[in-house]
């Protein structure tokens, strides 16, 4: 048993002086007073990233050519299928291991993995046929992030229920096939791995798979789904299902909090309202809707109807949450001519509402008891580097505004999960052995 005394502990209702808590076995104990300034400085939880997709830090920066005047999502993701089919349980391991390392070296300490790279590249699975799942469990056991594995259910390639295609075959399942592959999952939890459920999207699972699958879930179960991310898709589900995607599905699932809508770019007034009230939670990736020209989310809207959100990092062109969050509300500056648009009710500061609601969804959204200090919950820990130029000076009013909007580094000086420390002095504890193995991993995907 051990116990952390910080300088500063952030909580919901901002900073506590000389707080602390007594962690054991990976859990809170007590949270208890601390020593005046004895040890810990600045202390805030481990933030949760929502949506991931690991292999695709591997393709960061090659899809950065126009293939076509028009190019979009669309064409992108051509690129993404042909680098797809060039990963094996070996390389997607080391990719992922490298990206986890980053995560965590970043203030990241839980991540969402949206997993459909399941079968080999020919659509034919693997003798078993959780080999790629295990590879992900591997490199999150290795660099020590928490991880809630979300295996894909991928059925057709669109909304007309056209066959998946050749590309798409390896991320393919029958209901029966892929709840056993969940079954099989979930049957490997522990304290730090969750296991839940990823519907890609509405085009690519039908109705009646949808609602077979949802039938056969344990109570609690993290439901997360790409939607509404493009006009396009948009225009397809109201042409064949006579609803807008996030209108559909609310009318058609049982949506709660244990839900998370990824992206949800493109809602009208009654879907913003409807998305608040189910109590889901919206997973927005700025970097990567930027990269891809997705669009802006309706923030203050959603802000204003209560609803309730969290960042990824998706297709990692950025691994870091400061610039998740600082592009988050500039995209809203830009599109309102207004500043500080992310504000909530508790605070003046934009900083500092952003961290509340992303930490207040993360329990929720992943599945585990992360996103505050308190008796019961995970020992998920940062402690920010208060040397750092931009902290100079800094008070418990501007200390989360400076780390969020005076610069684009991290300032991690420690990272800690379960109880157990991954990042000193700003360096993941097996930084070099894990870009060996990503480097010859590079080599063989790029070959």
């Amino acid at each position: 048993m051990e116990t952390l005394h910080a300088e500063r502990l952030w909580t919901p209702g901002g900073w506590r002086i000389d707080a602390g808590f007594t962690h054991d076995a990976g859990r809170i104990v007590e949270c208890t007073g601390a020593q005046p300034s004895e040890g810990a400085a600045w202390v805030v939880p481990g933030i949760a990233n929502l949506h991931s997709h690991a292999f695709q830090r591997a393709m960061a920066g090659l899809a950065e050519r126009q293939t076509h005047p028009q190019d979009s999502f669309w064409t992108w993701r051509e690129t993404m299928y042909r680098f797809a089919a060039r990963f094996d349980p070996d390389t997607l391991q080391a990719v992922a291991a490298q990206l986890y390392a980053e995560m965590l070296e970043a203030g990241y300490t839980t991540v969402c993995e949206f997993h459909y790279l399941h079968h080999s590249p020919d659509g034919r699975p693997y003798t078993d046929a959780s080999a790629m799942s295990h590879a992900l469990i591997a490199a999150a056991r290795e660099t020590g992030i928490r991880l809630t594995l979300l295996p894909v259910m991928y059925m057709t390639g669109g909304f007309d229920g056209r066959p998946l295609t050749d590309r798409q075959k390896r991320f393919g399942h029958g209901v029966d096939a892929y709840l056993r592959l969940f079954d099989m999952l979930r049957g490997e939890e522990n304290d730090t791995l969750r296991v839940g459920v990823a519907l890609h999207s509405l085009r690519a699972v039908p109705p009646d798979a949808m609602r077979a699958v949802l039938a056969q879930l344990p109570a609690e179960t993290p439901v997360h789904i790409h939607i509404a991310e493009q006009l396009p898709e948009v225009v397809d589900c109201q042409a064949l299902r006579n609803a807008r995607p996030v209108e559909w599905l609310l009318g058609n699932a049982k949506v709660d909090r244990n839900w998370t809508l990824v992206h949800a770019t493109h809602l009208d007034a009654a879907e913003i309202r409807g998305i608040a009230n189910s109590g889901a939670t919206v997973a927005i990736c700025p970097t990567t809707e930027a990269n891809l020209g997705d669009g802006l989310f309706p923030l203050r809207a959603f802000l204003e109807a209560g609803g309730s959100w969290g960042i990824g990092s998706d297709s990692h062109v950025s691994v870091s949450p400061v610039e998740e969050l600082r592009w988050l509300e500039y995209g809203q500056r830009l599109v309102t001519h207004h500043r500080n648009v992310s504000v909530g009710t508790a605070t003046t500061s934009a900083g500092e509402s952003m961290l509340h609601d992303t930490m207040a969804s993360a329990d929720p959204s992943t599945g585990q008891a992360i996103g505050c200090f308190y008796e019961g919950a995970c020992a998920d820990w940062l402690v920010l580097d208060r040397d750092a130029p931009q902290f100079i000076g800094a008070t418990t009013d501007d200390a989360i505004d400076r780390w969020l909007f005076a610069g684009n580094a991290p300032h991690i000086r420690e990272v800690h999960v379960a109880g157990k420390q991954t990042v000193h002095e700003g360096r993941h504890r097996d930084r070099e052995a894990i870009f060996t193995r990503f480097k010859a991993a590079m080599h063989t995907l790029l070959a």
